[in-house]
């Protein structure tokens, strides 16, 4: 007779090389050390990355530099977490490592931006095509009250709420289109987007346009138009990639 508890190492160990019946070998699972730093580094990592998004750093040329010491010690973590974190980050593009000098935040060129932004218009397109074809209609009345703020001339009186609007509304876009896929891709894409959105929405009267361009387009989204919307809704983001062409001088 053993004096094994079921729920004892010794008795689960001796259980899963004898098997279930006590002549057959079971295979033992090779299992890695569960790594305790993995919430952290994931709470680092939203936290940098909500940080950085919020940054405007089109406004000025100067470098900013992240010290993964300093990090560490703010957050009140080791500074393991924080440089995983901040691998992450780099490799969707947010932050550059530079060998002997430290961690940057990326700023995107002006050719950068025009084809991100272009790849924007293609997956939005396609995203408002398919809410014409498949969101209720509850849905995209909720795109119109995004605006309710903004009617009666009022155009200029919540500039930054405006601005926070129109993410949310081009967000709302991607999202009613159902399609996961589609979503995923656009995700990262988009938080590069609204970096340099909270810079070209205060020039050369961008605020007037994007606001009848959204109202435009969400007449065609409850039309069910869905060639109209598809075309305003690709044309509104190429409007902005050749906006950054003409005007975004200070991204080079």
């Amino acid at each position: 007779m053993t004096d094994d508890h079921p729920l004892r190492p010794g008795a689960a160990a001796r259980a899963s090389e004898s098997g279930p019946r006590g002549g057959e070998t079971a295979t033992r699972i090779a299992l890695e050390p569960i790594d305790t730093s993995f919430s952290f580094k994931n709470k680092a990592y939203a936290a940098l990355k909500n940080v950085i998004v919020s940054m405007d750093v089109y406004r000025s040329r100067a470098d900013i530099r992240l010290d993964e010491r300093q990090l560490a010690q703010d957050f009140g973590i080791s500074r393991t977490p924080v440089r995983e974190a901040m691998a992450q980050l780099e490799r969707e593009g947010f932050v550059r490592s530079v060998p002997r000098r430290g961690v940057y935040v990326v700023r995107k060129t002006k050719a950068e931006v025009i084809e991100m932004i272009t790849a924007w218009a293609a997956l939005e397109g396609m995203a408002a095509r398919l809410i014409t074809q498949r969101a209720g209609d509850e849905d995209i009345a909720s795109l119109r009250r995004m605006f309710a703020t903004f009617e009666d001339g009022e155009l200029r009186a919540h500039l930054d709420e405006y601005s926070e609007a129109n993410i949310e509304f081009h967000q709302a876009i991607i999202g009613m289109s159902g399609n996961k896929v589609l979503i995923s891709l656009a995700e990262n894409l988009f938080t590069h987007m609204r970096m340099i959105r909270r810079k070209t929405i205060t020039e050369k009267d961008r605020v007037e346009k994007s606001i009848r361009d959204h109202m435009n387009i969400i007449q065609a989204l409850e039309a069910r138009d869905t060639a109209r919307a598809e075309d305003l809704v690709r044309n509104h983001a190429l409007g902005l990639a050749e906006h950054v062409e003409k005007y975004a001088d200070y991204l080079d």
